[in-house]
């Protein structure tokens, strides 16, 4: 079974995906968000392509660990992916600071700011995706 993380932006929509063995995640693509319809439709390839039985979403909660409107826009994205896609389970994971992890270890690899800006919500999906894993080992 593998798993596939989104990060859910207004603009994108990064994507990542485990391995077979689900030890490592890996990105996948971000998707750039035109309208719900085209936004299932890309990812619902991704999911045929690598055969994803459980979405895990990153759910921005605040940093007290309330949720707040993000919480509930990703939420309701989530609503649609789950009537689009029934057959697949979907798993909240806490996304706090994911994309400030992401930034700093793209910042570390020494990348321009528009090639950070391609692939930061691919990259936080890469770290909300490896963060459910740890949890899965333990």
């Amino acid at each position: 079974m593998r798993y596939l993380a989104l990060d859910i932006g207004d603009k994108t929509i990064g994507t990542a995906v485990s391995d077979l063995l689900n030890l490592t995640a890996q990105g996948v693509t971000t998707i750039i968000r035109k309208s719900n319809k085209e936004d299932l439709k890309k990812l619902g390839e991704i999911i045929s392509e690598y055969e994803v039985e459980t979405l895990v979403v990153g759910l921005p909660k605040n940093m007290n660990g309330t949720e707040g409107e993000r919480c509930e826009i990703v939420r309701s994205f989530a609503e649609k992916i789950s009537e689009k896609f029934p057959e697949q389970k979907i798993i909240f994971q806490d996304e706090r600071l994911s994309t400030v992890a992401a930034e700093r270890t793209l910042l570390e690899a020494d990348l321009s700011r528009r090639k950070r800006k391609k692939v930061i919500d691919k990259m936080a999906a890469v770290y909300i995706l490896q963060g459910f894993l740890d949890t899965l080992k333990r």
